[in-house]
């Protein structure tokens, strides 16, 4: 009687190794889809991240403009489908310029000097991602007030 039990399962190895297969198959399908959707974000990520450098390329533009022209950057090519322009992604057809906050005392100088604040924005785009940057800068001394010549 024993024997015969033994000679029925036979076919139960056949089973557990279709089994192991379906799932070291659906292990391999969740490895690829992970991947595919790791591949994905540091694609995005890289896009991104030109889209930054090209808008700190917007930002150098200007502040070497400074402190005489304020006027605005037209959209400007930096490389194949990288282009910076100021103000911010709205302002793509129509760019906006600096804006000047104007005089102001820093410590550590006297009532003769002063210093100017310029607000600058810039947004830069790659392929098809965008970032937009804003930076304050202070230009000076400038000679201010009364200035008494010997």
């Amino acid at each position: 009687m024993e024997r015969n039990i033994l000679r029925n399962q036979k076919g139960i190895v056949l089973i557990v190794a279709l089994l192991m297969l379906l799932i070291l198959t659906l292990i391999g399908v969740s490895s690829i889809s992970t991947t595919t959707y790791q591949t994905k974000i540091s694609g995005n990520e890289r896009v991104g991240t030109d889209a930054f450098y090209v808008s700190e390329a917007g930002i150098q533009v200007a502040i070497n403009q400074l402190p005489g022209n304020i006027n605005p950057i037209p959209k400007t090519q930096l490389k194949e489908d990288s282009y910076y322009w100021s103000g911010g992604p709205k302002d793509e057809g129509s760019p906006k310029s600096m804006q000047s906050f104007g005089f102001y005392q820093k410590p550590g100088y006297d009532v003769n000097f002063a210093f100017n604040r310029f607000q600058v924005n810039a947004t830069g785009e790659s392929f098809g991602a965008m970032k937009e940057i804003e930076v304050q800068v202070s230009c000076g001394p400038f000679g201010a007030g009364t200035q008494y010549n010997n």
